[in-house]
């Protein structure tokens, strides 16, 4: 590396050869990753020329090759720094650090730039929204499933009618929507409210006065 140290992402991957160089970056929080474009290695394509004639011809060619390959270790670990240092430079701006925890995260999906923090310690509100929308609708559908059918049946029409648990003349108990007691036979149904507009009804009426639903 050189002089100056380079502040960047821990996350990120050197798929370097003896050709040449590349490098990944990783986001922390998504994984999402940008990789820099290859940068051919001028060391590793003689040394890979000199390797070639040594297989082919041995002697000098062998001792050129032992020669450059003890050059080419050095000379490609300073071009590896370098190479680095240049990819570093490239995919720098597509990150940036927040300065609640620190994470290098990736400007395209992971930044909230109106808040300046990441998305884990800013959340984007529109989509945690749908996303609340979403678990509370699947939730409404799970408790829906839960129900018993004697529940699903009880429509607009029989919630507006008064349900009693016990008879009101031998107190015994009674099933839901029964209409006469089991026990003593008391009828116990009789609708004080019309179950289409609410009003409230005469005894023995057939039909509600204000909006003429049949009893």
């Amino acid at each position: 590396m050189g002089a100056d140290k380079i502040t960047f992402v821990r996350n990120y991957s050197d798929l370097s050869t003896d050709q040449g160089f590349q490098f990944e970056f990783y986001c922390d929080r998504c994984g999402g990753g940008f990789r820099n474009r290859f940068k051919p290695s001028v060391t590793g394509a003689v040394s890979g020329a000199l390797d070639a004639a040594s297989s082919l011809f041995g002697g000098v060619f062998g001792k050129a090759a032992n020669m450059g390959e003890r050059v080419r270790s050095a000379s490609w670990k300073k071009a590896h720094d370098e190479a680095f240092e240049e990819a570093c430079a490239q995919l720098k701006p597509d990150f940036i650090q927040c300065p609640r925890c620190s994470s290098w995260v990736c400007r395209a999906s992971c930044w909230n730039n109106s808040k300046g923090l990441c998305k884990d310690c800013a959340p984007d509100l529109g989509v945690e929204m749908a996303a609340a929308q979403a678990n509370r609708s699947v939730e409404e559908v799970w408790a829906h499933a839960a129900m018993a059918e004697e529940d699903k049946n009880l429509d607009k029409k029989q919630w507006r009618e008064k349900i009693r648990a016990s008879c009101p003349n031998c107190e015994a108990p009674l099933a839901s929507n029964a209409k006469f007691c089991p026990e003593c036979g008391e009828k116990l149904k009789f609708q004080e409210n019309c179950p289409e507009c609410g009003t409230k009804i005469a005894p023995g009426s057939k039909f509600c006065l204000e909006c003429g639903h049949k009893l």
